[in-house]
């Protein structure tokens, strides 16, 4: 079995190669949950659920969030309403809100609400929240702290950051599940995913990093150059106080990592790491990229 640890976007891209590989049984998916939050009333866990419709064969690989050719009649009309929801949120896609909502209301975990979205959804493939205590991400800004979502979503980032806070009642910890994955795999597979606000919540769950000292680890950078591949970790790298680069996401990562992967198009070359193309901009890239990988870690 393979662990990945993922975020929303950058990991499912290297996952869709994976699952063409692989049995869907010998994969997990430990998964950022610091981006969730309630919205109308229903529990949104977007990383979470991107990963969910990748293995439903739901997701919209345009977008690479939602489910594919989703219509917003409840959205529109809610705004006709007055409800002002900045996250446009397809009907299907709020079905699965709604339902893992009420199994939370009902006394469920979080880790057992997505185990039974993933049954009822016929997913094979292990996916598990990393944590079963609420963490959120906010942003620090001159308009005060926000949420991650209202700072990317609400604002497309276009708002000056100053620090990443992560807020919770008390410290997280990563699930039995989570811990049980990482030691029942061949490797771990950290993909490339916003290095702040998708792997470092992870990373920060009490367990994970002693885990992964334990196992071969494998990390692939989210960065050529200086500019991440999508998404605004460049600005976020550099509120977190490091270096948005390969250099800097290895940084965090150092500790733990066997092989760090970076794009051969980086102008600035990390001493041992490995050049590949990273750039997974269809099927076949994102496949290639998965059979590499999956050398390096049965080679031996």
């Amino acid at each position: 079995m393979i662990t990945f640890l993922s975020g929303g976007t950058g990991t499912p891209k290297l996952l869709r190669g994976m699952r063409e590989l692989l049995d869907e049984r010998e994969i997990a998916v430990v998964v950022n949950t610091a981006e969730d939050m309630w919205l109308s009333g229903n529990h949104l866990s977007p990383d979470v659920d991107t990963v969910m419709y990748l293995f439903a064969d739901l997701l919209d690989t345009n977008k690479w969030w939602g489910i594919r050719d989703d219509t917003y009649i409840t959205h529109d009309l809610l705004a006709r309403l007055g409800i002002d929801e900045f996250i446009a949120v397809g009907d299907q896609d709020r079905a699965v809100h709604v339902a893992r909502g009420e199994m939370l209301r009902g006394g469920m975990s979080l880790t057992e609400a997505t185990g039974a979205l993933c049954r009822r959804l016929n997913i094979r493939a292990t996916v598990l929240p990393m944590t079963d205590s609420e963490v959120t991400t906010y942003v620090r800004t001159d308009r005060g702290e926000m949420h991650f979502q209202e700072y990317w979503v609400k604002h497309r980032g276009d708002v000056a950051i100053e620090g990443v806070v992560r807020r919770f009642d008390e410290l997280p910890v990563a699930t039995d599940e989570v811990l049980a994955a990482i030691e029942a795999s061949d490797a771990v597979v950290v993909g490339p995913s916003n290095p702040v606000t998708s792997i470092s919540p992870i990373l920060e769950c009490a367990g994970v990093r002693e885990a992964l000292r334990e196992k071969r680890v494998i990390a692939v950078s989210p960065f050529i150059g200086d500019t991440p591949v999508s998404g605004p970790a460049a600005a976020l790298m550099r509120a977190f106080g490091k270096e948005p680069s390969s250099a800097g996401t290895c940084d965090l990562y150092e500790d733990f990592i066997d092989v760090f992967i970076q794009d051969v198009r980086d102008p600035a070359g990390i001493e041992h790491a490995l050049r590949l193309d990273t750039l997974m901009v269809n099927r076949g890239k994102s496949l290639d990229l998965a059979k590499t990988i999956l050398t390096l870690i049965y080679r031996c």
